[in-house]
This record gives structure tokens, C-alpha cells and sequence, in this order.
């Protein structure tokens, strides 16, 4: 089976914003949710989180920034994608804190297209490990409304623990909107996370205070994978009723449906 099957229900296109170039899966009606995909790629049970925002009422967009679309999570694969990512790639900021990634105007750009199409109050977002800030950094694109932060993992680094690859503007620009427009964050973690520590928590608690919807999780809610628990929509999601990450999926999902307006 080709990998690209496992988007079958997707058309999609190709955006330029003038500087990078990137395919886009799209799905569904309804206002748009920008679903920026982890480590390695954008793979199958990202896929999966995006079918169940559309079934929802909601327009999902895909972005592949890195990686093979549709591929599934293997070990080699995901250190692969990720040196490469780290060690080439000049569109994302991985070592330095107060500093989001030049791919963030891409998605930007996106978010501004996406909301002239589609309507509705705003434009979700979540990013998710290597992505995770990305969401945040997007708010001073005025159509964004909804941002989640799944397990952000940048910046890298003992030193950058409790760092965040936003930069201060666009801190401050996020605060101003959040109390100007009585919008809101999300956040998700898993506590024993050794990629998201909670030092990096503390500083969003810290910065944006009941603005900031903090979901951390014990580890015994997560299901086993390749880097112990980390991802809470997708890998590590336990795809049970009733769970606690189901319960989460659930809570970003109806975060999404109430800031769009779907």
C-alpha cells in the first residue's frame, strides 16, 4: 500500500507563501483547523486525530512540513527525519529559547487563506513536539483563535528547559489578543515527559496564566511507544472511551468547535 492511502480521503494542493513551498491534505466543512503534524512526519494516527475534527464539523488542514506523508511511525524512521530536520533544515528554530521558527509565517499565511475560504469566528490550530509553539507563535495572525500546544517539545536542550520557541512580541501580542478578544490556550503533557518538561509549563502558567489550559497527564494514562510518553493525541493516545487521553481529545475538539464557531 502506498503511503499517500492513508490520505484517500483528502484532496490536496500545494501553498507558496513566496519564500517556502509545502503540500497540504485538506477534509471536511466547515470553519478550518490548521493540524500541524509531529515528528516524523505526517503520519497515520495524526491522520487519524484530523479525521475526527472533520467528522466534528470542522474544515482539517494538513501542512507536511518534513517527512513522507502517510508514513508510519517506525524508530529509524523518526531519527532519521529528525537529524536530518535538526542538522539541515534552516525553516525551524530547535536551540534557541524566546525565538519561534521561520516556518510559522508559512503557516501564517496558511491560516489568513484557509480563513477567507472556509469563515467561520477563526482559524484552530495545534501544533504537536517539534511543533508545539508553532500554535502560539501563529496568534499575531489575527484569524487564529484557538491554539493548542501538544507536548511542545523546542526548544532543545538541558539549558532551554524551561524555554519556549516564541518570541516575546509574540507573547505579547498572544496576551493582548487572549484579553482583548477573551480568547484562550491549551496545553497538553505528559508529566513523566523528558521532552516537555514541566519547567516549560511553568513558564506558560507563568506567562499567560488562566489564559493557559494546562493538561498534564500521569504516565499510566499513556499507551506504549518508541519514546516512552510523549505524544498525547496521536502515539500515545489510549483510543478508548473513557480513557484520559481520549477524554483530552475530546476537550481539544470541543475547544476547536466553540472558538471557530463550528
Amino acid at each position: 500500500m502506498a503511503y499517500k492511502d492513508a490520505l484517500k480521503e483528502y484532496t490536496e494542493f500545494s501553498f507558496d507563501d513566496g519564500r517556502w513551498k509545502r503540500q497540504v491534505f485538506r477534509r471536511g466543512s466547515g470553519p478550518a483547523v490548521i493540524i500541524i503534524h509531529e515528528m516524523p512526519g505526517l503520519h497515520p494516527l495524526v491522520i487519524r486525530f484530523a479525521d475526527r475534527v472533520a467528522a466534528a464539523g470542522m474544515t482539517v488542514f494538513l501542512p507536511s512540513l518534513f517527512g513522507t506523508p502517510g508514513r508510519p511511525v517506525t524508530t529509524g524512521y523518526a531519527l532519521s527525519t529528525m537529524v536530518a530536520t535538526i542538522c539541515i533544515r534552516r525553516e525551524f528554530n530547535v536551540w534557541h529559547s524566546g525565538k519561534s521558527s521561520p516556518m510559522v509565517d508559512w503557516l501564517r499565511a496558511l491560516a489568513k487563506k484557509v480563513h477567507g475560504e472556509c469563515g467561520g469566528k477563526g482559524v484552530g490550530a495545534v501544533g504537536m513536539c517539534f511543533t508545539g509553539g508553532f500554535a502560539l507563535a501563529m496568534m499575531t495572525e489575527p484569524s487564529v483563535v484557538a491554539p493548542v500546544l501538544s507536548q511542545p517539545s523546542m526548544p532543545i536542550g538541558k539549558k532551554n528547559r524551561a524555554g519556549i520557541d516564541v518570541s516575546p512580541s509574540e507573547i505579547a501580542c498572544a496576551k493582548k489578543r487572549f484579553a482583548d478578544e477573551n480568547l484562550s490556550m491549551m496545553g497538553l503533557r505528559f508529566k513523566g515527559d523528558n521532552l516537555v518538561r514541566a519547567e516549560r509549563f511553568e513558564t506558560l502558567k507563568r506567562e499567560f496564566g488562566d489564559k493557559f489550559e494546562a493538561i498534564e497527564l500521569d504516565d499510566v494514562h499513556a499507551a506504549p511507544g518508541p519514546v516512552g510518553p510523549h505524544s498525547v493525541l496521536t502515539v500515545n493516545m489510549i483510543d478508548e472511551p473513557g480513557s484520559e487521553t481520549k477524554k483530552v481529545e475530546e476537550r481539544v475538539i470541543a475547544f476547536f468547535k466553540e472558538r471557530t464557531g463550528a
